[in-house]
Formats: structure tokens, sequence, C-alpha cells
């Protein structure tokens, strides 16, 4: 029962990052730069660092960076080259809260107070989301080159998606569809 629950648990989390996210990119050096900003001083200081950088066009420097190199960058590897390997972020979640670290191919989850974590893990040479949890690994995701991808539903079965909103809504569907039938059982 717990594999079944942790496969879906990181389906939904997967399906949740296709559904924030597009291929206009992430615009990292821009959001580090407000982030900066942000955690200079007071929120009058913070104004008046924002509007200095406004002027010297600081921040437009960086969006232009950030849609002409950066963007295009994380676009055509797939890798986002402003993602710092190891930062650990701290993420509420209904059933508390989880600690999310960026590693070179994916990420590493663990619950706040709990020493396992989960592994969501991208591999490029099969162009495969896989989960591994408790030494386990299994396929989540596969992207397929024709702008469809191939996603593994709890039950194993197969569900073949695009990736547009109606794929994401059908992912949606099909993984909530299984999590009623499995905690009915």
């Amino acid at each position: 029962m717990r594999k079944f629950n942790l496969k879906w648990a990181a389906t939904v989390m997967l399906c949740g990052a296709f559904l924030c996210s597009s291929c206009i990119g992430s615009f990292g050096l821009h959001h580090r730069l407000i982030e900066w900003n942000e955690g200079v001083g007071s929120k009058f200081v913070n104004e008046l660092v924002f509007v200095a950088m406004y002027i010297v066009p600081v921040y437009e420097v960086s969006y232009i960076a950030d849609i002409l190199v950066i963007n295009s960058i994380e676009f055509w590897s797939g890798s986002n080259p402003m993602a710092s390997v190891g930062d650990v972020k701290k993420v509420k979640g209904e059933n508390g809260n989880y600690f999310v670290e960026t590693l070179e191919n994916g990420y590493s989850i663990t619950k706040e107070g709990e020493s396992t974590s989960m592994e969501l893990l991208y591999d490029s040479e099969l162009n495969t989301w896989n989960v591994v949890a408790g030494g386990v690994s299994a396929e989540l995701l596969q992207m397929n080159g024709d702008g469809t991808a191939q996603m593994m539903l709890p039950d194993g079965e197969g569900l073949t998606v695009t990736l547009d909103a109606q794929g994401v809504a059908a992912a949606r569907r099909a993984a909530m569809t299984d999590t009623y039938y499995y905690a009915a059982n």
C-alpha cells in the first residue's frame, strides 16, 4: 500500500510541476535579483534599492539576459544554468512541512522530522522522470519526441498525454480517479 501512495504522491507532484511551468523559462536570474533585493533591509530600503536598480537598468538587463540567453539554454538543454545544486527550500504541505533539495538531476524530498527521503530524478538518456524511495526506483513519466508523455499510473497502467493544458487535465483526472479507487479499498 505504501508503494502505491508514494508513487501516487510523486505523480501528483510531477503533474503539478508541469502545470506550473511552461516553455518560456523560469527567469532564474531575474528572480534571484528580486529575492536578493527583498533581503537587503527594511521595506523602505528595499524600495530605494529597487528604484535605483530600475534607473541604472539592472532589472532590465537581467530580464533581457534571461529572455535571450538563460531561458534559451534552459529550453534547449532541459537544465537551468541558474539552478543551484544543493539549495534546500521548505515547502508547506497538507501533511506538514517538507524540505526540497535541488540535485544535479532532480530533487530530494524529505518530510520535516523524518530521516527517510524520496527522490525525483531525471534520466536524460531515457528522457524519463523516476521516483526513488527506500532503494526502489519506479518510472513516473517518459517524455516522447512527438509532443506527448507516457505517464505511469499507480495501478501500473500507462497513459499517454499531450504536453498542454488538456494533457495535464487528463493526467490529473487519471491520478485522482486512481486515488479514490485506492482509498476506497
